[in-house]
């Protein structure tokens, strides 16, 4: 009896949450102490990391999930949620401690669902961007309109005025002039131009700006709030003279499927009826989804500088119409939202992915991958390898560098993981790769080896359990 005892209790302890508390707010220091919490208790799948700080010299953390913490494994994709970029937006702060709890705990106790996710993907969980916004939309709190209303900005900026998500390089810009000209359009990884750096970045920005250049990122989100839906890009409107019409980037039908996997999980946003009071755009009969540019175009977002400037796909995801919450309704969102956001996490692995090499079997990275009919190229990571995601289909994708490239037919298909499709250059001109790869590609420490088994202590305790109980069934009935 005392040892079935004990065994229920440590299966208790293993699904239990692993410290985040619910129904509250967390100031900076208790969100560093709630993440170190979360750090501590699976040690062997998370690091604690900050990639700067605030202009008020707050640090900007980032906890790291994966079953290799602290190195990129070749062939395994990169995602990130960032919140709190608007200061009194705060729900998706607490959201993504929620997360950061729930991928600890379940991951401790054996779940299938999360165990494959964090040993197939490398998440990054950013709670707040704008760790000095919060601070100050907190003294207000959840009562003043100055901060909950959907209309609400105290708060929203960093502390020098500075709206984050729209402190991004134009990039938009550069394309669509470049198309009206008719001049060949680079589609895909364009130069910052120099008229950005003339004035002084944010530090919050610039921190971003560095850790999205020196991680494979393949799929990203940025959690609101002020409405209930999924935005997608362009945010920037192609006819500057229009503030709100359609703006569509190259791969549309794949940017409306990432937003509307979100939509679709969440219990309200894309049920037609729903009661959205905050705003106008009530889009739940339109599948809860909206771009970004058709709702009011925006220059300089990170939804456009990601798409144009980086390998990242990013949507905005707007949780409701109060910012700031009571912090009894913090339970029902997560509720609302767990299943949403495992959901769009699990789209990092759609579509295809891959190695380039050369012939000798030397990794090709700074590689083209170009899908036929899509104006809107990817390269290659350190290691060779590449994500690109894509609805099903079938797709003439070819892989090239400088005057080499390959070209095979993939195939997508609507259920199931990534399509694998390697590429070989026929060229040995390994310095000339190993110089292009020192040039141009970030450094990212990669895992020397393929899959590493780790040792998860509560599927141990799980098994033991199950066997245990077996033998004792097995005894009685036996007698």
């Amino acid at each position: 009896m005392r040892v079935g005892v004990t065994l229920l209790a440590l299966l208790l302890w293993c699904s239990a949450s692993v410290g985040v508390e619910t129904g509250r707010y967390h100031n900076t220091a208790e969100m560093e102490s709630a993440l170190r919490a979360v750090a501590d208790a699976c040690p062997d799948v998370t690091r604690l990391y900050s990639i700067g700080t605030s202009e008020e010299g707050r640090e900007l953390w980032v906890l790291e999930v994966s079953d290799n913490p602290g190195r990129h494994e070749p062939g395994e994709p990169e995602f990130r949620y960032i919140g709190n970029m608007h200061g009194n937006e705060a729900a998706g702060r607490e959201l993504l401690l929620n997360l950061a709890d729930h991928l600890c705990s379940r991951y401790r106790a054996g779940d299938s669902r999360v165990t494959g996710l964090v040993d197939g993907t490398r998440i990054h969980l950013i709670p707040s961007l704008n760790p000095d916004g919060f601070e100050m939309a907190a003294q207000l709190g959840h009562q003043s309109y100055r901060t909950s209303s959907a209309h609400g900005d105290y708060g929203r900026y960093n502390t020098r005025g500075v709206n984050l998500y729209r402190d991004f390089p134009v990039l938009g810009n550069v394309l669509f002039t470049n198309r009206n000209n008719n001049h060949k359009v680079q589609n895909n990884h364009l130069r910052i131009p120099e008229s950005y750096w003339l004035r002084k970045v944010a530090n919050e920005t610039m921190a971003f700006l560095k850790w999205a250049e020196s991680y494979p990122f393949v799929l990203g989100a940025n959690l609101h709030g002020g409405s209930l839906v999924a935005v997608y890009p362009f945010d920037l409107g192609q006819n500057p003279a229009d503030l709100s019409s359609y703006s569509a980037t190259a791969d549309d039908e794949l940017y409306r499927h990432l937003a509307g996997t979100y939509a679709r999980a969440h219990p309200d946003m894309a049920r037609c009826g729903a009661r959205v009071t905050c705003d106008n755009l009530n889009t739940t009969c339109n599948g809860g989804i909206k771009n970004g540019a058709n709702w009011f175009s925006v220059p300089g977002s990170v939804l456009d500088y990601s798409y144009l400037g980086t390998n990242a796909l990013e949507v905005a995801l707007e949780l409701g119409c109060d910012k700031f919450p009571a912090p009894e309704e913090l339970p029902r969102l997560w509720d609302d939202n767990r299943e949403p956001l495992l959901a769009y996490m699990e789209q990092v692995h759609i579509g295809i992915k891959g190695f380039v090499r050369n012939n000798k079997g030397h990794a090709m990275p700074g590689a083209t991958i170009s899908v036929q009919g899509i104006q809107h190229d990817i390269t290659t990571a350190e290691d060779g390898d590449y994500w690109r995601l894509l609805v099903p289909g079938t797709y003439t994708v070819t892989a090239y560098w400088d005057r080499y490239e390959d070209t095979k037919i993939c195939q997508v298909n609507a259920d199931g993981p990534a399509t694998t499709c390697d590429f070989t250059l026929h060229t040995d001109l390994t310095s000339d790769i190993h110089s292009f790869q020192k040039n141009n590609i970030p450094h990212v420490e990669a895992s020397k080896s393929g899959v590493t088994v780790q040792y998860q202590p509560c599927a141990v305790i799980a098994a033991y359990v199950i066997t245990s109980t077996v033998t004792i069934l097995y005894t009685i009935l036996g007698q």
